[in-house]
Formats: C-alpha cells, structure tokens, sequence
C-alpha cells in the first residue's frame, strides 16, 4: 500500500512538472542510469520515473504541437489566415 502511494506522488509530481523541467529530470535519470553505479532496485525506481518523465515530455509536444497554427499567404504574399499545423 505505501508502494502505490509513493507511485502515485512520483506521477503527480510529474503531472505538475513544465516541458522543459520534466526534460531536465530526465536527463538526470539517463545520467545516473548510464553511470552504472546505481544498485538495481533503485535503477528499477529510476527507470520508471524516466518513462514517466519521457510520457510527460510527449504529452507536452503533442499539445504544444497541436495549438500551432502556420500562416497562409493570398496572392502577392499577402497574410490571409491560418491552418492547423500539420507533422509530416
């Protein structure tokens, strides 16, 4: 019961979290992970919070992805309007 109870405040805790500070965390967590020099059941916990934090980061693009609009010229390059943003 504890253990689910610490899970869920490490995901609200990154809920709450900016782009660029669940970006940041993240690196940290590849950092350590990549060190090596972290006993396993804590680079198990550090593994899952990264997923978690690369989630968030994706989420975040997505939105940030969604709301951009581009520009569209008439004729003579003149600004008519906008059009969702399309990827690809």
């Amino acid at each position: 019961m504890a253990g689910e109870k610490a899970e869920k405040s490490a995901a609200d805790d990154v809920a709450a979290m900016s782009f660029e500070a669940a970006l940041k965390a993240l690196e940290e967590v590849v950092g350590r992970l990549e060190a090596g020099d972290v006993p396993l059941e804590e680079s198990i916990a550090l593994y899952e919070r990264g997923a978690r934090l690369k989630a968030h980061c994706e989420a975040r693009l997505a939105a940030a992805q969604a709301r951009i609009e581009q520009i569209t010229q008439a004729e003579g390059g003149v600004p008519s309007g906008t059009r969702p943003f399309e990827a690809g």
